[in-house]
């Protein structure tokens, strides 16, 4: 069954470009608020790296969800439509000096530190500015994850976060410095996870590093397990919406959490994932001496998941219901992994038929690029079509 969409308004509008269902995303913030309120200490933050679309964020932001940034200018963008500066967490690997700034100046919730060097510069930024900034270490829990190799972020080879070993260290730092104010600790083992066997691994961790931390009289107001929860790419009729109730289950069940502490997570992908879709033009049918091309206006350059991670794609032809054909779909850039799909059946092809590149909400319009000096794609939501 293909997904519900507008062909004939669509084809008003210049192609390639995004097209965001805010009636599944509401749904889904329904479906995460319905399962976060059956434990009183859950607390949800939108992974804005995944779809920093204005429009979209409004819609978010409005849930009452709060945001996790990674850089400065995401920081700005939430600011700009409306999320509370003490519902913003500052993570990411490379702070500058000015990103810093940014977020002392905003008195956000917290930073997400992932070195000593890092922390002492926080700290000194803070001691020139009079404040006191909140810090949570983000640990490298060397817990692996089911998922594709280059979105793995939490073992021991990853660029992120702080060693096991070290964590009582920086936190003994953190605690004689003047201008830092330690409250939790970070974990985020990686992304596209439908394992919930991973989350429980990294409870277990969680739990194991809590009981250190215990034995050393140092008490933790706030542990953020980020997020990872991945969505169905092969069937986005079907499946429209994560599994949160297992994800929060999981956590509910197997960490265990001390008095008092809030738990805090970082969706990003489960949020936005499943509610876009990218909608592009067949420019030609060409047919090759061993297979059919359906060369289509939107590239790598609009969605370079496939290219960057072979990451599959469910692809339909929403202008025909012909019988189907095999094609490689593929786009105009001038490079070989310029590729969305190869050997997919769809409706047959002809010029002019609009192609539909599901479950591209995440990590799509916001990884766009301008490479061949090509026009970005704009985003629509529901409510102007």
């Amino acid at each position: 069954m293909k997904g519900k969409f507008q062909v004939e308004k669509f084809k008003n509008i210049r192609t390639p470009f995004y097209y965001y269902d805010t009636n599944i995303l509401r749904d889904t913030l329904k479906a995460i608020k319905s399962e976060t309120d059956k434990h009183e200490h859950f607390m949800v933050h939108y992974a804005i790296k995944a779809n920093a679309n204005p429009k979209v964020l409004n819609i978010i932001c409005q849930a009452g969800l709060g945001v996790d940034c990674v850089s400065g200018g995401e920081i700005e963008r939430a600011l700009e439509v409306g999320f509370p500066a003490n519902k913003i967490v500052f993570a990411g690997v490379g702070k500058s000096d000015w990103e810093i700034e940014l977020a002392i100046n905003k008195d956000i919730f917290c930073f997400n530190v992932e070195s000593i060097p890092e922390l002492e510069v926080i700290n000194q930024i803070a001691q020139e500015k009079g404040k006191i900034a909140h810090v949570a270490f983000r640990i490298n829990p060397n817990v692996g994850a089911h998922t594709h190799a280059n979105i793995t972020t939490g073992l021991a080879e990853n660029k992120f976060g702080i060693a096991m070993c070290d964590m009582l260290t920086v936190i003994e730092e953190a605690k004689n410095m003047k201008n830092v104010k330690f409250v939790g600790l970070h974990f985020h083992i990686g992304s596209q996870i439908l394992d919930m066997g991973d989350f429980e691994a990294l409870c277990n961790r969680i739990n194991e590093l809590q009981d250190t931390l215990e034995r050393n009289n140092i008490k933790v107001e706030h542990i953020n397990v980020g997020g990872g929860l991945g969505i169905d790419y092969e069937h986005p009729n079907l499946s429209p919406i994560p599994d949160f109730k297992s994800y929060f289950e999981t956590y509910s069940k197997f960490l265990r959490l001390r008095n008092g502490q809030q738990v805090h997570f970082e969706l990003g992908r489960a949020v936005v994932g499943q509610m876009g879709t990218l909608i592009t033009k067949t420019l030609y049918v060409k047919q090759g001496s061993a297979k059919k091309f359906a060369i289509v206006d939107a590239g790598m350059t609009d969605l370079i998941r496939p290219a960057l991670y072979q990451a599959y794609h469910k692809i339909e032809n929403i202008s025909s219901n012909a019988p189907t054909e095999a094609y490689d779909v593929v786009g105009p850039i001038c490079e070989s992994s310029d590729v969305f799909a190869k050997s997919i059946d769809l409706n047959k092809c002809q010029r002019g038929d609009l192609i539909a590149i599901r479950s591209a909400g995440a990590y799509g319009e916001i990884m766009a690029s301008q490479y061949n000096c090509r026009k970005m794609p704009q985003g629509y939501i529901t409510e102007e079509l």
